[in-house]
């Protein structure tokens, strides 16, 4: 059983719809600060595709927790999002199980368009421990959010993740379940000559192993071929910046294609 509701700041249900394998929902009024999304399994461990938003997109998921909670953003925290998201009043959700067959398909399993800081039990999910004054369009999950463009910095499509200056800065990526990775692609922010870039960064990953990656100043995807890495998550470490002037160097996306283990 799959259940969608919509409540408010207060736990006041809103909008419910519930269905057996797939289930969508047409919220009909404008969302209100502290509104949120509760989508609700009765499997967990398992995969869904989640639409919290028609204008995001679909994300597959990894689900640990029978209850996800999805926190509508507002104000600055949507300044990482399509202007397009959450406005209006008229949504479409939905939420249905994943086939078996789509699940082994080759594929990015790094990319989620609902990922947030705060949420719990859903996977790829990604964290970091410096994002550049803690605004959202520097947060860690903006290098999972599919969005590759990378000619300037700011507000969305140019969200990223900034290290806010950090020499240690880390970046965490997990996927809650083992994985085989075959090639990891990098794109590195490019808003010359803004921009910072790194000469190399290290990849540490839940095996114990290391790969390390020399980079170029340049806008195009830095590959990383691992040819079936087995993982449960990786690191994105000692990031070696460039003499170049600039103090801001800057992680656009990052992509993980592979299978499931």
């Amino acid at each position: 059983m799959l259940e969608l509701k919509v409540v408010d700041k207060n736990g006041n249900l809103l909008a419910l719809n519930k269905g057996e394998g797939e289930v969508s929902l047409v919220y009909k009024e404008e969302y209100k600060e502290g509104d949120k999304l509760l989508i609700t399994s009765s499997k967990k461990d398992c995969f869904l595709y989640i639409q919290v938003d028609d204008a995001l997109g679909t994300a597959l998921v990894y689900i640990t927790k029978n209850e996800i909670t999805y926190q509508i953003p507002f104000e600055e925290a949507r300044f990482s999002l399509s202007p397009k998201a959450f406005s209006g009043n008229i949504h479409l959700l939905s939420v249905r199980e994943v086939m078996e067959e789509e699940k082994e398909n080759y594929r990015n399993l790094a990319q989620n368009v609902m990922d947030q800081p705060e949420v719990d039990g859903c996977y790829p999910h990604a964290s970091a421990n410096a994002e550049t004054r803690g605004e959202s369009v520097f947060a860690a999950k903006n290098a999972i959010d599919g969005v590759i463009e990378n000619h300037s910095h700011g507000n969305w499509p140019y969200a990223s993740w900034g290290i806010n200056r950090r020499e240690d800065a880390e970046f965490k990526l997990e996927f809650g379940r083992s994985v085989i990775i075959d090639k990891i692609n990098l794109y590195t922010r490019a808003d010359f000559p803004h921009d910072n870039w790194w000469e190399k960064v290290t990849l540490a990953f839940s095996d114990g192993s290391i790969s390390e990656l020399e980079l170029e100043k340049s806008d195009k995807a830095h590959v990383l071929k691992l040819n079936g890495k087995k993982a449960e998550w990786l690191l994105l470490h000692k990031l070696v910046k460039s003499k170049d002037p600039s103090p801001f160097p800057a992680l656009t996306q990052i992509e993980v294609y592979g299978r499931e283990a």
